[in-house]
């Protein structure tokens, strides 16, 4: 009875074993908190946020300059994309959303040293740090991005590159932990679902001075500075529309009805001031024409 006892007990343990490792597995990818609808959508708004700068921002301003600037216009919103990627690896994803410092983060994640496969950050508890960290990064991209239209037409391209980093450095990189990273505005209340504070009100300051600091448009006024192609201004604007539900609703962080009715309100503000915009020009057309 004991030796049957003993082989019984040898054929019993393998399968408990592995009935344990089984069991044990499904547990682990659990307590990762990574969901897969989750990632799925964030992956897909991240690609709708790159996409706003190239090609959109890209074929938005390049229609709106002249001809002999068409090019340099589209490589400035190229530029913004290898810059601010390169930088935003770095250091920059690391001082704003790792550690808890009122001013600053830490560089514990310099060139995402040990973020794994399977980190995540206490931001987005539900998607891949690595998928966090890129979609903070097409953010970072369109910011600098969007400063290149108060320059547009008029500022050397190398000029560009060097203020495209200082940028970057010393006017984006403070504000984002502020309000994102666990900062001193954070900790105030203040909030910022989408970028109005980090994104928005950064780049049309940063573009104001900007557009202060380089004066007078040579030639306005006697100059023909009439817009190269409209049409691909159009394009760009359909193309901006389309990736803001990824800027929006991608801010959820989630799939889930948040996002949902983000999209809800970007779109229909977006017609509202299209329709509104539209009113407002035909009836100062029709003033011109009568007064004329």
């Amino acid at each position: 009875m004991r030796a049957l006892s003993c082989r019984a007990a040898r054929r019993v343990a393998p399968i408990s074993l592995a009935t344990i490792f089984s069991f044990a597995t499904p547990a682990f990818a659990e307590t990762s908190g990574i969901n897969a609808a989750d990632t799925a959508w964030m992956i897909v708004a991240t690609a709708l946020v790159l996409m706003m700068t190239i090609p959109g921002l890209a074929l938005f301003y390049s229609g709106l300059v002249r001809k002999k600037n068409v090019l340099a216009t589209m490589a400035q919103s190229l530029a913004a994309v290898a810059i601010v990627s390169i930088l935003w690896v770095a250091f920059g994803y690391s001082l704003v959303f790792v550690g808890d410092g009122p001013w600053l983060g830490t560089l514990d994640r310099w060139f995402l040293a040990g973020m794994t496969m399977d980190s995540v950050n206490p931001a987005a508890k539900t998607i891949p740090e690595s998928l966090f960290m890129l979609y903070q990064m097409t953010f970072a991209i369109i910011t600098v991005a969007l400063v290149a239209g108060s320059v547009a037409d008029r500022m050397r391209f190398s000029a560009y590159l060097l203020f495209s980093v200082g940028w970057f450095v010393f006017v984006y990189i403070p504000p984002a932990p502020w309000v994102w990273g666990g900062g001193f505005l954070g900790t105030m209340g203040v909030l910022d679902f989408a970028g109005g504070l980090v994104v928005h009100l950064s780049a049309g300051a940063g573009g104001l001075v900007a557009a202060k600091v380089m004066g007078r448009r040579h030639g306005y006024g006697t100059e023909n500075l009439s817009p190269f192609d409209l049409s691909l201004a159009v394009m760009g604007t359909g193309l901006l529309w389309v990736g803001w539900f990824g800027f929006n609703g991608g801010s959820a962080l989630a799939a889930n009805s948040r996002a949902v009715m983000a999209i809800i309100a970007t779109h229909l503000a977006a017609c509202a001031g299209a329709l509104t915009w539209a009113r407002s020009n035909g009836e100062r057309s029709a003033s011109h024409r009568c007064s004329a």
